[in-house]
């Protein structure tokens, strides 16, 4: 076996690896959707492509081990379209999470969110309405809201320490009213609406904003803007993830595109290195 087909072998193997990877960023997608984000078909095409990169690369290093062309040849046909499926997933996922982001307030530790400052194909999918309703349905089981209270030696933590609390995209958009509103803070999910601005405002959140803790804000847009925003994070660590994936399967793809062409090199008995053409003999003149 040539020393080609050892190491497609062990990158094949390494491929594999990879592979888990590119699962493991899918079952985390897949743990948020049930527990964060709550938009369960995102981890969805990532699973798929890891699963197929996982068995094509076993065929690879069947391929490569047995010398079997035909595993070699189906390999490379399959890998190909797998990674340009891989791109056009990161492709996508960079596109749809391209625009919005939180907005800082003054004298405050968190960001306000708000669903104008996002636009395209996913905020289109988290504000319809019957992806709403199960979105709203799963952050209200998932208790983040009510996980937020906190207290210091048996005293409730008071407005000031709130203000200053870095709280994830939506714990502030969810669970909290907007700033803007100047509702007076009574404990981390309950406000006194009296002395706000609610009507006077520009914040169409303000009045749909309630004490009662099953609904809260979850029918806010800034609800809606920190599901989105959450989202973006969570597409980008993966997205960054397979960016160095995607990188190493096309150098294992160049490789293994060199040892199908030496095991076609083999099947034909050519001897490694051997020019195809040889140099005729002159022919003897007659005299």
């Amino acid at each position: 076996m040539r020393a080609s087909n050892h190491l497609i072998g062990l990158l094949n193997f390494l491929t594999f690896l990879l592979s888990a990877v590119i699962l493991g960023g899918g079952i985390w997608l897949s743990s948020r959707a049930n527990n964060t984000d709550c938009l369960k078909f995102l981890q969805w095409p990532l699973i798929v492509i890891g699963a197929a990169i996982m068995v094509v690369s076993l065929a690879g290093f069947a391929g490569a081990c047995y010398r079997n062309t035909f595993l070699m040849w189906l390999y490379l046909f399959a890998m190909f379209f797998i990674i340009a499926a891989l791109v056009g997933f990161i492709i996508f996922a960079y596109a749809v999470t391209d625009k919005g982001s939180g907005r800082p307030v003054m004298n405050k530790g968190y960001l306000e969110y708000y669903l104008r400052d996002y636009s395209g194909w996913l905020k289109d999918r988290v504000v319809d309405d019957d992806y709403w309703a199960n979105i709203r349905s799963c952050l209200r089981d998932s208790k983040v809201c009510s996980k937020m209270g906190r207290s210091f030696n048996g005293v409730p933590e008071s407005f000031e320490m709130f203000s200053m609390r870095k709280l994830s995209p939506i714990q502030s958009g969810c669970c909290k009213p907007p700033t803007d509103c100047g509702f007076v803070y009574v404990n981390e999910t309950l406000w006194n609406v009296e002395g706000g601005t609610v009507g006077l405002g520009t914040d169409t959140d303000c009045p749909r904003w309630s004490n009662d803790q099953q609904q809260l804000c979850y029918q806010c847009d800034s609800c809606k803007a920190g599901v989105l925003d959450s989202l973006k994070k969570s597409w980008r660590k993966v997205s960054v993830i397979n960016i160095v994936v995607l990188i190493l399967l096309v150098i294992f793809y160049v490789i293994g595109c060199a040892a199908f062409r030496n095991n076609k090199r083999i099947d034909n008995d050519e001897p490694y290195g051997e020019a195809r053409m040889t140099k005729a003999q002159p022919s003897r003149i007659q005299l």
